[in-house]
């Protein structure tokens, strides 16, 4: 099984839905209503399939508007400023990021896939 299937499949356990409703495109709040114990309990689920330290701060793009209000206060390149903070996340997807912002929570279940994939490559 890949790492988007081992998602998907952690994701239909926790929020107890067919895992057919998710897709790398999913956005795990708008779309899933993800709440904050669920992202708990993912974190504890990744860590424990992978075999690999999940930084919640990280993965869950908790600081990404403190991120970007920071290279905005610095005058800096607000992408160039992200990527160096979550490196994980692809140029085309911090752009996509940063302009979807007044939606809502952007994070989506590509992101946990290029997190995992990220902490798999480094360990």
């Amino acid at each position: 099984m890949n790492i988007l299937e081992e998602i998907t499949e952690i994701l239909a356990e926790i929020l107890d839905i067919e895992n057919h409703n998710i897709s790398p495109e999913t956005y795990l709040i708008r779309d899933l209503g993800v709440e904050s114990i669920d992202l708990l309990e993912l974190a504890v689920a990744l860590n424990s399939i992978f075999k690999i330290d999940v930084n919640d701060d990280e993965i869950f793009l908790k600081k990404l508007r403190q991120y970007i209000t920071e290279a905005e206060q610095q005058n800096k390149d607000i992408l160039q400023y992200l990527a160096e903070n979550l490196p994980f996340l692809s140029r085309k997807r911090l752009e996509e990021i940063t302009a979807d912002l007044e939606e809502g929570p952007t994070l989506k279940v590509e992101d946990l896939v290029s997190y995992v994939e990220r902490q798999c490559y480094e360990n």
